[in-house]
């Protein structure tokens, strides 16, 4: 287990690039099992969840070609059904979250798939449930093992059948699962209440250029008309919003001056927005934004005066994936604000670590925590931490820049997972963090 040792306190000042985004980049890499030919894509980024996802992919029988760094080409041709029925395939799978992606696409060109629970983040119960809706609406059956824990979905026909499908709740991965089913399925599919993150559009999209059918794109309403084959294509990743968001959040804690590069701001939404609300100066510059020093910064009230809330919901609301950046910019701000995750409920419990390095946060249950900000006027303090995901990762080692000595924190291959070579390109910015195996 890696560990990265912190020295707090030292101002960041330059320009950085925003990696391409994770969450595409898992979608549109699974949708290339949805042709024999080849689909490049490019700006893949290089971090653990992804490399996995790749490997799997590899040791299916998938033909990959490295074109150069970030730069891929897939070829699905010739894909190993056997293996996929293997006890290493199903524990690999049980360790990756995102390769629960490839069950819309398996189900679709092969009429099958076997699914064992997904690993990832540990932030509470992330259920299956609108995945598994969307297939057996499509003319699938499942089953699910729960001594083994694996789902098996078949099928009940050559090909799946078009329907009319109303989410139950707009769960990106289920969209993107059910959207990659439904382009080779007979007929017309109708996904209402369906997820239009800019990642799924960016999927949408690619699948259009293979040859799909599919209107309503950036909609809640998608209109998909099955083809029989889809064909090849290249695509491009966005860059990835919840580590511009994490960069914002650096900026505002120690930032001296940092300019984010190529961030496609007309695809942030709300999320600049958001920083602002809690006080945070930034200029949008062309497609970069430029963060100032923050000397101080004080979080709005409402319009009648009324204590400021922060919540998660579905795009164009805020992503979830961001509050635990906001929580620790907001331990520095002038003000109050009251935090509301609805989505996990154990996704905040990371604050105990935030309140033992000196933020005065009140947990008031798994979903909600009220933060009383410093002002500046209090620095935290360094301590020894253990990452719990990805997102609350990040969130501390924001925390440990700013703090007052050097922190450790455990467990940074949850890090890995989602922010690509983290420390080297903190410390090009002037950060002093090293790694530790």
């Amino acid at each position: 287990m890696a560990s990265f040792i912190i020295e707090g306190g030292h101002e960041l000042q330059g320009e950085i690039t925003p990696q391409g985004a994770k969450n595409e980049a898992l979608q549109v890499i699974c949708a290339t099992l949805l042709t024999s030919e080849p689909v490049r894509i490019k700006n893949i980024p290089e971090i653990l969840d992804v490399n996995n996802l790749i490997r799997l992919l590899i040791d299916m029988g998938v033909k990959v070609t490295h074109n150069g760094r970030g730069d891929a080409t897939f070829q699905a041709n010739e894909l190993n059904l056997e293996f996929m029925k293997s006890d290493e395939y199903l524990e690999r799978c049980t360790r990756l979250r995102g390769s629960v992606l490839m069950t819309g696409p398996l189900l679709a060109r092969y009429g099958r798939a076997t699914v064992p629970k997904p690993g990832g983040d540990k932030i509470g119960r992330r259920r299956l449930d609108t995945h598994f809706f969307g297939f057996m609406k499509l003319g699938a059956v499942s089953s699910y093992n729960p001594i083994d824990s694996i789902y098996e979905i078949k099928a009940e026909r050559e090909h799946l059948k078009g329907n009319y499908i109303l989410l139950d709740e707009a769960s990106v991965t289920g969209t993107a699962n059910i959207i990659m089913a439904a382009v080779l399925a007979e007929g017309e599919t109708t996904i209402y209440n369906a997820a239009c993150e800019p990642y799924v559009q960016q999927l949408c999209k690619m699948l259009v250029r293979m040859g799909a059918d599919i209107k309503g794109i950036g909609s809640n309403l998608l209109t998909i008309n099955g083809v029989m084959r889809l064909g090849g294509t290249e695509h491009t990743v966005l860059p990835d919003m919840i580590e511009i968001g994490s960069f914002i959040g650096i900026a505002a804690m120690v930032g001296n001056g940092i300019t984010i590069k190529n961030v496609s701001y007309e695809n942030l939404g709300i999320i600049p927005y958001a920083f602002k609300r809690l006080g945070i100066k930034m200029e949008h510059r062309g497609d970069d934004i430029y963060i100032p020093k923050q000397d101080e910064y004080e979080i709005e009230s409402f319009i009648d005066g009324s204590f400021m809330t922060l919540a998660d919901s579905p795009w164009p609301g805020l992503t979830p994936d961001l509050l635990s950046v906001l929580i620790v910019v907001a331990s520095q701000a002038k003000g109050s604000v009251l935090f509301h995750q609805k989505m996990f409920e154990s996704r905040l419990f990371f604050v105990d670590k935030l309140i033992d390095m000196g933020a005065q946060i009140i947990l008031c249950d798994p979903h909600r925590a009220v933060v009383v900000g410093h002002n500046k006027q209090l620095q935290l303090r360094a301590r020894r931490m253990v990452s719990p995901d990805i997102r609350a990762g990040i969130a501390l080692l924001i925390a440990a820049l700013s703090a007052d000595g050097i922190s450790r924190i455990d467990n940074v291959e949850q890090i890995d997972r989602g922010y690509q070579e983290i420390e080297q390109r903190l410390n090009a910015l002037g950060a002093r963090i090293s790694r530790q195996r």
